[in-house]
C-alpha cells in the first residue's frame, strides 16, 4: 500500500463514511471511562453480542471510538471529585483536582478535553505514518528495558517524597508492599494473601484504585460543605463564551501536548505497559522538564496535560502490537483481538498485505473518533463544572455507593468491594496524617510489573545480576533515569545560589 494524498485523504473519508456509528460509540464510551470500575474493556466485553453480529469493519470502528472516549472521560471525575474513572487518569488527580479546589475546575476540564484530544489525534497521525517503524519497537525493548521504563513511573514516588521525604517515601513502600501481595511470578507461591483465594492474582487494581481516591475523598468531602475552598471564586453557571476561552487557551501549551503524546504512544507500542504506566512517566518527565517544578502538585496546567495527552496517546499505540504482531498491548486489545479472530482477520504482516485497508483504516478511524469529539468540549467544560457547587451532604453518599459498584463489576466479587472499603480506611488515615496516596497508588499498580519483568530477567540470565546492564538500550536508559533524579536537586540549588547572588551582582555604588 503505497502512501500519497489520495491514499490517505481515501482512508479518513472512509473512517468519516462511519459516522453513524461513532458518534453513539463516543457517548457510550465517555460515561464507560467517567465511572469507575466500567473501563472500555469490561465496556466492550458487554457489547460483545453486538460487535460480533456486525461485519469486521463496523465492529472494530465502534470498539476503537468507544475506546478512545473512554481514556477522555477517565479525567472528568479525576478532576471534579479527586476519582480517576480509570487508571491511566490516576496521575491527573495530582494537579486536576488542585484546580478544582481553588475554583478553576472549568479551566482543568478544558485542559484535560484539549489535551486528550489533540494527544490522541497527533499520535493516531503520527501512527499512520511510522507503523512500519512503531511496530518494531517490541522487539528491541525487552524485560530489561521494560523494568527501567517503570522505574521512571516509580521515580515519581521521590518527586512527591521531595515535600516530606519521609513519608513520601514510607508511602511508596507501603504500596510497593500491598503490591507484592498474592502468588509469586515464578512459583506461584502465595504471600500475604491471608488465606483469601480473590487475592490470589494479587490486590485487584479497580477497588484499590476506588478506596484510595474515591471513599477517602468522600469521608474527607464530609468535613467541607462544598467541594470548592472557602474564599476561591467559582460559579455554577458558566457561559459559553468563558467556556470557549478556557478552551482555546488550553491550545498555548501545545508543544507539551505534541512530546508527552508521542511518549504516551511509544510506551503504547511496549506490550504489557498500557495507559498508568505511560501517564505518571509523562508527569514524571514534565516536572522534569518544568521551569517551575515546586508548582507541581498544587494545581498547575502542564500537571494536567502531561498525563491527559500520554493517557490518550497510548490508545494508538497499544494497537501497534496487536496489528503488526499479534500481541495484544492492553487488556482492551486484547478484547478486540478476539472479535478479530472471530472474523477470521489475519494478524502480523499478513494482515497488511491481505488487508492493508483495514489495518491502516483502523489508525485513521481514532483520528476521526478524535476529531469527533471537538463539538463534545464546549457543552462538557460547562455544564460538567456544575458538580463543584453541590453540596458535599448529597454528593459524598452517592460517589460511595456509586464507586462501590464499580468496584464489583470488574471481577464480579462481593469481596472486591470490601478490598475498596479497606483501602478508603487507607487512603483516608494516609490523608489526615499527612501521608500522599498517589504514592501509595504508585507503588500497587507499578510494583508487581516491575517485579515480573525482573524476575523474567534474571531467570533468562541464569539469575546473572548483571544483566540489567547488558543492553545498550537499557544502558541509556539506565543513564536518563540517573539525570533524572540527580539533576532536579542540582538545579534547584544552582536556582537558590543565583538567587542569593543577584542582590549582590546589582548592589549599586550607594549600597
Amino acid at each position: 500500500m503505497e502512501y500519497d494524498l489520495a491514499t490517505v485523504s481515501g482512508l479518513f473519508g472512509h473512517a468519516f463514511s462511519m459516522w453513524w456509528i461513532m458518534i453513539p460509540a463516543i457517548m457510550v464510551g465517555l460515561v464507560a471511562g467517567a465511572v469507575p470500575g466500567f473501563a472500555a474493556h469490561n465496556t466492550i466485553i458487554i457489547l460483545l453480542p453486538l460487535t460480533l453480529a456486525l461485519n469486521v469493519e463496523l465492529a472494530l470502528t465502534f470498539m476503537v471510538s468507544l475506546y478512545c472516549a473512554s481514556h477522555l472521560g477517565g479525567g472528568i471525575p479525576a478532576i471534579l471529585v479527586n476519582i480517576p474513572g480509570t487508571g491511566g487518569a490516576a496521575a491527573t488527580t495530582l494537579d486536576g483536582y488542585p484546580m478544582t479546589k481553588n475554583g478553576q475546575a472549568v479551566k482543568a476540564l478544558a485542559l484535560c478535553f484539549v489535551a486528550s484530544v489533540l494527544g490522541g489525534l497527533i499520535s493516531s497521525i503520527v501512527t499512520l505514518f511510522a507503523l512500519p517503524m512503531l511496530s518494531k519497537v517490541g522487539y528491541y525493548i525487552h524485560s530489561v528495558e521494560m523494568v527501567v521504563v517503570m522505574l521512571f513511573g516509580l521515580a515519581l514516588i521521590a518527586s512527591i517524597a521531595a515535600q516530606d521525604m519521609l513519608k513520601g517515601l514510607i508511602a511508596g513502600a507501603f504500596g510497593l508492599m500491598l503490591g507484592a501481595m498474592g502468588a509469586d511470578h515464578i512459583y506461584a507461591t502465595p504471600r500475604g494473601t491471608f488465606g483469601f483465594l480473590a487475592l490470589f492474582d494479587g490486590v485487584p487494581l479497580v477497588p484499590a484504585l476506588i478506596g484510595l481516591f474515591a471513599i477517602s475523598e468522600a469521608l474527607v468531602m464530609l468535613e467541607e460543605t462544598t467541594l470548592v475552598k472557602q474564599g476561591s471564586q467559582s460559579r455554577g453557571r458558566v457561559t459559553w463564551r468563558e467556556s470557549a476561552k478556557e478552551v482555546f487557551h488550553a491550545f498555548t501549551y501545545w508543544w507539551q501536548i505534541v512530546w508527552t503524546s508521542i511518549l504516551g504512544l511509544i510506551i503504547g507500542a511496549l506490550p504489557g505497559a498500557g495507559a498508568s504506566i505511560a501517564s505518571f512517566v509523562a508527569y514524571q518527565q514534565s516536572l522534569f522538564f518544568s521551569k517551575t517544578p515546586e508548582k507541581f502538585g498544587t494545581g498547575h496546567p502542564q500537571g494536567v496535560i502531561a498525563p491527559e495527552s500520554a493517557n490518550n496517546g497510548v490508545t494508538t499505540g497499544t494497537l501497534v502490537p496487536l496489528l503488526a504482531i499479534g500481541v495484544p498491548g492492553g487488556s482492551t486489545a486484547a478484547v478486540m483481538m478476539i472479535v478479530l479472530q472471530f472474523h477470521g482477520v489475519p494478524f502480523g504482516p499478513r494482515l497488511f498485505v491481505e488487508q492493508p485497508q483495514l489495518a491502516y483504516g483502523v489508525i485513521a478511524v481514532m483520528a476521526v473518533s478524535y476529531i469527533m469529539m471537538i463539538p463534545f468540549m464546549f457543552p462538557m467544560v460547562r455544564y460538567m463544572s456544575r458538580i463543584t457547587v453541590i453540596s458535599t451532604v448529597y454528593l459524598a453518599p452517592f460517589i460511595v455507593a456509586f464507586t462501590l459498584v464499580g468496584a464489583f463489576v470488574p471481577r464480579g466479587f462481593i469481596f472486591d468491594m470490601g478490598v475498596a472499603v479497606a483501602f478508603g480506611v487507607i487512603g483516608y488515615i494516609a490523608r489526615k496524617t499527612g501521608y500522599h496516596v498517589a504514592a501509595i497508588l504508585i507503588g500497587v499498580i507499578l510494583g508487581p510489573l516491575i517485579e515480573r519483568s525482573f524476575l523474567l530477567a534474571m531467570r533468562i540470565s541464569g539469575n546473572d545480576p548483571m544483566v540489567m546492564f547488558s543492553s545498550t538500550i537499557g544502558n541509556v536508559l539506565w543513564v536518563m533515569l540517573i539525570l533524572t533524579l540527580a539533576l532536579p536537586p542540582l538545579m534547584q540549588r544552582r536556582r537558590a545560589w543565583l538567587e542569593r547572588q543577584t542582590p549582590k551582582s546589582h548592589a549599586g555604588p550607594d549600597a
